[in-house]
């Protein structure tokens, strides 16, 4: 449309403007869009102060593009078209998803703090976890399919297109959080981990050099 109104050759002193439902559709995707961000930076603060990390909220965050290519995907396969519903729907993924990872790592960090290594962490955190994430994202989806098959009557132009956003994010940012998210914890962690058993080995090699010195010196 905006094409379509560039292209057209105007009389002098005329002007035009899109207005109407293609106005207000422009302006509600600009909200939502911001507050897209907004909702994004919140729950990244939120998780700052829970987890007292920088990065591991980052590794949290990975599961939102997971959850966006799955509402893509699914609203491709049955030709929903993207709209203001469909962003409202992405809006209300970000808390659902991001809880998902939160329960897994939270579980992961406290096997840590009990003394297990890296490894050992995630297995027994994503071996306890899995069935919780599992039934919490079935139960969503499973209460949500009346809405996406369109038995919702008049108010199904919205709802459906809602509805089939949040199922299809959240069956990819499942079955991808299960499998990423623990292999990027691992790779980032791990590496830590690992780099911080080096240094207490070199700083053990150099106080038992100096220990060696001592005595043959006395």
């Amino acid at each position: 449309m905006a094409t379509v109104l560039a292209d057209t050759t105007l009389p002098t002193g005329a002007t035009a403007t899109l207005g109407g439902v293609t106005k207000d559709q422009t302006d509600a995707f600009q909200q939502l869009g911001i507050a897209l961000l907004a909702a994004i930076l919140i729950v990244y603060i939120v998780m700052v102060a829970t987890f007292r990390s920088l990065l591991q909220p980052l590794l949290l965050l990975v599961s939102i593009p997971f959850a966006a290519t799955g509402a893509i995907a699914l609203q491709v396969i049955t030709g929903i078209p993207l709209g203001v519903p469909s962003l409202i729907g992405v809006l209300m993924l970000i808390g659902i998803v991001v809880t998902n990872a939160i329960v897994l790592i939270d579980l992961v960090n406290q096997y840590r703090r009990r003394g297990l290594d890296v490894r050992e962490a995630l297995v027994n955190g994503a071996s306890r976890r899995l069935r919780p994430i599992l039934m919490t994202a079935l139960a969503t989806i499973f209460a949500l399919l009346p809405m996406a098959v369109g038995l919702t009557g008049t108010g199904g132009f919205i709802s459906q297109p809602l509805a089939l956003v949040v199922i299809g994010g959240l069956v990819s940012s499942t079955l991808l959080t299960l499998i990423v998210l623990p292999v990027l914890y691992f790779l980032v962690e791990g590496g830590r981990e690992r780099r911080a058993v080096r240094r207490e080995e070199k700083n053990a090699a150099r106080a038992a050099s100096a220990a060696d010195a001592v005595t043959s010196l006395g």
